[in-house]
């Protein structure tokens, strides 16, 4: 996915409470709902809230995003 496909799709999830699977460029898996997006150069990272962990944000930078899906 290009970069901004990946922004458009975080930003949709996000402002509409719905979830995503997220997948790192080293394969790894995420998934949760998107709480907050900065494309800023200083910050560039997504923060997700797994399902079920309503106190836990994870953090993750955008540059180590291959590819994100809807669930």
């Amino acid at each position: 996915m290009t970069y901004q496909e990946i922004v458009a799709l975080l930003g949709y999830a996000g402002g509409n409470d719905r979830p995503v699977r997220i997948i790192t460029t080293d394969r790894t898996e995420v998934t949760g709902v998107p709480t907050s997006l900065d494309t800023h150069v200083a910050a560039h990272e997504v923060y997700l809230r797994p399902a079920g962990m309503e106190e836990t944000e994870i953090a993750l930078s955008l540059g180590a995003i291959a590819e994100v899906e809807l669930v």
